[in-house]
């Protein structure tokens, strides 16, 4: 069944051009009010088909009539820990160990399959988009978005709040600003480099002692392995990340977990914010080492 989004026309924007009312109220993009175009009812206002030459009129209701779009992933059945959902998008509490895309090495085990059967059980058919790619190993909310507008309205647009448990004592809040890149030695890990693109990783010393302390983190850029490389970088690996100078004595994976997201909701502009827990491989080491303290999530 196709989506249907409807705007209802304010005083300021009467007699607006439609083509100008679609891209700068509607937050279409010029390829998908192409292709509304093309299908039947595509753009209609008041029930009767809107042409970008018209002009809108105050009052009226401008209906958008989403295509249908078919996910060529195949559907697994499976558990999925939902934090939020609405008929525009899901967002799923990602357990650690599991690939968000299906990749060589993990075709049916993914994030992507299990949300494909999910859907396909509800009667719901989208193509399978997160707007936040988290590694296979790192817990945490992932964004779906549900239809090509809202990937294209919230694109670069959602918050990302992450708790991380790094080696040895930080003592200050701060910033790394330190350029990205592949190593020329590898074709997966990261590392600072004059040439690189831009990072910028913001963290927060939420309880430290010798051993161990547990942050928070915002990041300005979203790059690959920007979290692990920049801890990595100012002498802090985190537990678990071998591939970065982590140790595996106390935990098997990446101590890394995207635990708030904040977003304007694209359809009807609501400010939402959604949260997961620490997941209990990162608690148990948070108490086991002091690190506790109530303010964390």
């Amino acid at each position: 069944m196709a989506e249907q989004l409807v705007f209802k026309i304010p005083d300021e924007c009467d007699n607006m051009k439609a083509l100008t009312f679609l891209k700068e109220r509607c937050r279409l993009s010029s390829r998908m009010i192409t292709r509304l175009k093309r299908e039947k009812d595509g753009i209609l206002m008041d029930g009767k088909i809107l042409r970008t030459v018209d002009f809108v009129k105050s009052g009226a209701e401008v209906i958008i009539n989403l295509p249908d779009e078919n996910s060529a992933i195949h559907p697994v059945e499976g558990t999925l820990d939902i934090a939020y959902e609405d008929e525009h998008l899901l967002i799923v509490n990602k357990p650690p160990s599991m690939p968000v895309h299906p990749v060589k090495q993990h075709q049916t085990d993914t994030l992507a399959n299990i949300v494909s059967f999910y859907a396909k059980s509800k009667g719901e058919s989208y193509v399978f988009r997160a707007l936040n790619r988290l590694d296979k190993d790192t817990s945490g909310l992932v964004v779906i978005v549900k239809n090509r507008y809202c990937a294209n309205v919230m694109k670069n647009s959602v918050e990302k709040t992450y708790y991380a448990l790094c080696h040895g004592k930080i003592e200050n809040d701060g910033t790394v600003r330190a350029p990205i890149g592949l190593r020329e030695d590898s074709k997966m890990v990261r590392c600072v480099k004059s040439k690189g693109a831009d990072a910028v990783t913001h963290y927060k010393v939420i309880s430290s002692n010798d051993l161990i302390s547990f942050i928070e983190l915002f990041l300005e850029t979203g790059k690959t392995h920007q979290i692990r490389c920049h801890m990595a970088f100012l002498g802090h690996p985190l537990l678990g990340d071998d591939l970065y100078g982590g140790s595996l004595d106390k935990i098997s994976r990446q101590a890394l977990h995207c635990g708030q997201i904040s977003f304007r909701h694209p359809v009807t502009g609501e400010q939402i914010t959604v949260t997961a827990q620490i997941p209990d491989d990162m608690m148990k080491l948070i108490k086991r080492y002091n690190t506790y303290r109530n303010s964390c999530r």
